[in-house]
């Protein structure tokens, strides 16, 4: 029986970086994993759309042919398509020059259209791999008659796929098991790892022990640092090394780290992918990771909230991805409509004829504290701490956007928070106890930008609602490059976990302009502190 590395980095990376690897990384990429001796390359993706240099996307194999170097005989060059989104009738006979087999990829209830593509690329001399994606969803029953499919029309070998990340090892095994039962002896069986539950190598192992015990020839699936959609795949060094070191394989560790070193170190730094606890999410309700990347993208939604939401679709309905059913079950999820009518009336009352200093979390309120004495004795201001307590200052009162930050305030700063009146928007809570003044989360943000909830604009917007003429901004300094330089409190929960200053910095000016131009008419703003946001104002003649 035989063991054989599937190295799918070009194709599973594609996700990450659009395909754009460029042309001498998708050359160096599959040199060194020649020369590492990997079995199978997994070059890229065929696709319905002329071929661009430097893409992991193919048109016809012949487009590949730039990116090899020297073919090496002992490997075999894959490319995968989508079922159904590819047009194979393009596809020319096998040549030799470039690709050798193409992996088809189907979803759970369409393996008879799978088959059906890979039968007519299999008459043209191409060997042919398939993949049953989400195979966690099939029963003993679907598995045993996608086995039976199988055998009629005899492939290379026939894949597991963990798709949301969502397997355990028993869950591997009863999957191994039926296929192993139901297939004939020359189809081996591969596995291709997610890591959203950080399980990835350690099912790669589980399923090369599977594999041995039962004399199967099989197939790990792996990419370089482990690049791939949402929480990425099992790393194929990692995999590499623990065939080599267990199974006596010979595969150039040297190589592939040069590979690492040369061409990966470069997309680490500017992409993102790995275990994340949203991606642990997808993994724990078999979720398909468009719907993370939607709720993190437009709405950074919290850990907490998505998994609500997420638990709120349909088995699947998670398993697919529509954006309008996600769009509603975000709104409902936020909504909490509640009748705030007396708490403004309060509010307006404790603001009336005062200006407002507003106290953002930003370390200014640290460093500049002599000013912001000064104005409040000067002033005598009605103070509200913004999204985060700060034990230097008396507060008239807690403004919370945000839960993640509501909870951390809690936990860490629980007595200070006590007898403090505390201005929480619905979308944190929709009752509040005795000193908890609820506000309508929709009634103090405006859409349009991806960071659209931050805590000073919607302070800003609240006041403004309010009618309050006078407002003063402390700690609204604008993020530095590194989180713990931004603010008073270093182990405040990042609300930018992207590490994307620069560009947060620009929406928050362009919303703070936005607000500005609007409100100028019945509220003057200014800044008691340092703020890289202060220039708004001048522009505008504020």
């Amino acid at each position: 029986m035989s063991i054989e590395l599937l190295d799918c980095t070009l194709r599973d990376g594609a996700y990450i970086n659009g395909s754009d690897f460029g042309v001498p990384a998708m050359k160096g990429i599959i040199r060194h994993l020649q020369d590492a001796n990997a079995e199978i390359i997994e070059c890229g993706w065929l696709k319905d759309a002329p071929h661009r240099e430097g893409s992991s996307y193919f048109h016809v194999p012949s487009d590949l042919e730039a990116y090899l170097l020297e073919k090496k005989a002992s490997a075999v060059y894959v490319a995968m398509i989508d079922y159904n989104r590819y047009d194979d009738s393009v596809l020319p006979q096998y040549d030799g020059k470039s690709l050798d087999a193409v992996r088809v990829v189907f979803p759970h209830g369409k393996h008879e259209e799978g088959i059906a593509v890979g039968e007519r690329i299999r008459r043209k001399g191409y060997k042919v791999f398939f993949q049953a994606a989400n195979t966690l969803a099939y029963s003993d029953e679907d598995l045993a008659a996608l086995a039976a499919a199988m055998n009629r029309v005899k492939p290379a070998a026939v894949s597991i796929v963990d798709t949301f990340g969502a397997m355990y090892e028993d869950d591997l095994e009863r999957i191994f098991t039926v296929l192993d039962c139901g297939l004939d002896a020359p189809v081996k069986i591969g596995f291709h790892a997610h890591n959203n539950q950080q399980l990835a190598f350690s099912l790669s192992a589980k399923f090369v022990r599977l594999a041995l015990e039962k004399n199967r020839n099989a197939i790990v699936d792996a990419t370089l640092c482990g690049m791939g959609r949402g929480a990425g795949n099992a790393t194929t060094e990692l995999v590499a090394s623990y065939l080599n070191r267990r199974y006596h394989k010979n595969y150039d560790m040297n190589e592939i780290l040069d590979a690492i070193d040369m061409y990966m170190t470069g997309f680490q730094e500017k992409y993102t992918w790995g275990y994340s606890t949203p991606y642990f999410i997808a993994g724990l309700y078999q979720c398909h990771v468009n719907n993370i990347a939607y709720l993190q993208k437009n709405h950074r939604t919290n850990a907490r909230d998505m998994s609500n939401i997420i638990a709120s679709l349909s088995q699947a309905e998670r398993r697919q991805y529509d954006y309008d059913l996600l769009e509603k079950c975000y709104m409902e999820n936020q909504n909490r409509i509640v009748d705030d009518g007396d708490a403004l009336k309060a509010l307006k009352d404790s603001f009336a004829g005062r200006t407002v200093l507003l106290l953002a979390p930003g370390k200014s309120t640290i460093t500049e504290k002599d000013k912001i004495f000064s104005f409040i004795k000067k002033e005598n201001p009605v103070v509200i701490a913004v999204n985060a307590v700060n034990r230097e200052y008396d507060c008239d009162f807690l403004c919370f956007i945000n839960s993640v930050r509501y909870q951390y305030a809690e936990e860490a700063y629980g007595n200070d928070l006590a007898g403090k009146k505390k201005i929480l928007l619905s979308n944190i809570k929709t009752a509040g106890d005795g000193d908890e003044i609820i506000v309508n989360f929709n009634s103090v943000i405006k859409r349009g930008w991806e960071h659209f909830d931050n805590a000073v604009i919607c302070c800003l917007r609240l006041l403004n609602k309010l009618d309050v003429p006078d407002v003063a901004l402390a700690g609204f300094d604008g993020f530095k490059t590194a989180y713990n330089e931004s603010y008073a409190d270093p182990s405040l929960p990042t609300l930018n976990p992207e590490g994307k200053w620069g560009e947060l910095n620009e929406e928050i000016k362009d919303m703070f302009r936005d607000f500005v131009l609007a409100a100028k008419a019945k509220m003057h703003i200014e800044f008691v502190t340092g703020s890289i946001f202060a220039a708004c104002l001048e522009c505008l003649g504020a």
